[in-house]
């Protein structure tokens, strides 16, 4: 049976990473989950840029979409989303996670992002992931220690940066991201014309950095700004947390069946027992409650 919301069961942790990571990771994040044996926690991740993360004992599942749950290894990696990530997380876990901006994607990663998107992986299990693989073993030593174990992550990812060179494209991928967060942006010419390039440019170096068409991308900044709105306060009704981009409610539901795979009804009914606790803790750190408002 799925553990219903308990006080002190979920907590986010949110840590920065150092100066010279800033531009390529937006945070590092430990999910801590305490219940008794057998019970569980289910929640619905929305979209997000790429993440990497990995626990010392693997004990949930997840499925992208409408896919059927399954079993998860201690460390995998995950392509940016389109879609929701349903998961169920059982028992007392510790899962850590590294949050891998656009152009981090583009330093750190030998393939297009078109290539992993809405893909989980074992990182074992993929060439492009295998640098990955030793961060569980170099990070986590036995004993519960947040912020040594951030200071080890944040090591390993300097490590693998030194390793690497900035993207020819990484000026024009930052420049991209951030006016594509911005709620200014309101079209791909209007894109375009801020980044001075062509619509086919911008097309496939938005499929390079960040996985999807800059048409898909605003749709699902869009979405995520209003979402934002009612994680931070669900007494909201849909209605007041929609982005003013959005001509009618009917629009966004379109979107929301889209990008979430149910209804915002169906979603409010829901409990949010991990997903809230981090769009309040990311907030408080980092003043924007998702992954994908992070700004570059």
């Amino acid at each position: 049976m799925l553990k219903t919301m308990l006080e002190g069961a979920v907590a986010i942790h949110f840590y920065r990473p150092s100066p010279q990571l800033a531009p390529y990771i937006s945070t590092y994040y430990l999910t801590e989950v305490n219940l008794d044996r057998g019970q569980m926690v289910e929640d619905w991740l929305h979209p997000e840029w790429a993440n990497l993360r990995f626990t010392a004992e693997p004990r949930y599942q997840s499925a992208l979409g409408n896919a059927q749950l399954q079993p998860l290894p201690a460390t995998i990696f995950t392509g940016p989303t389109s879609q929701s990530a349903h998961f169920v997380i059982e028992g007392t876990a510790r899962i850590w996670g590294v949050g891998i901006l656009p152009a981090g994607w583009a330093r750190l990663m030998p393939v297009p992002a078109s290539d992993m998107v809405d893909q989980v992986v074992p990182v074992t299990a993929d060439s492009a992931c295998a640098k990955f693989a030793p961060i569980a073993a170099h990070v986590l030593t036995g004993k519960r220690d947040p912020a040594g174990e951030a200071a080890r992550i944040d090591a390993f990812m300097l490590e693998l940066l030194a390793r690497t060179e900035p993207s020819d494209e990484e000026a024009k991928i930052r420049a991209a991201h951030s006016a594509l967060i911005s709620d200014d942006t309101t079209s791909v010419a209007d894109l375009a014309g801020q980044l001075g390039v062509s619509a086919r440019s911008l097309e496939r170096l938005s499929l390079r950095a960040f996985g999807f068409s800059p048409k898909l991308l605003l749709r699902r900044q869009r979405f995520l700004r209003s979402l934002a709105q009612f994680m931070l306060d669900p007494s909201l009704k849909w209605i007041r947390t929609l982005d003013y981009q959005y001509v009618d409610q009917a629009h966004f539901v379109r979107d929301f069946r889209q990008f979430m795979g149910m209804s915002p009804s169906r979603y409010g009914e829901l409990e949010h027992p991990v997903l809230r606790a981090a769009a309040q803790a990311r907030t408080a750190a980092e003043g924007q409650a998702v992954q994908a408002l992070h700004r570059p």
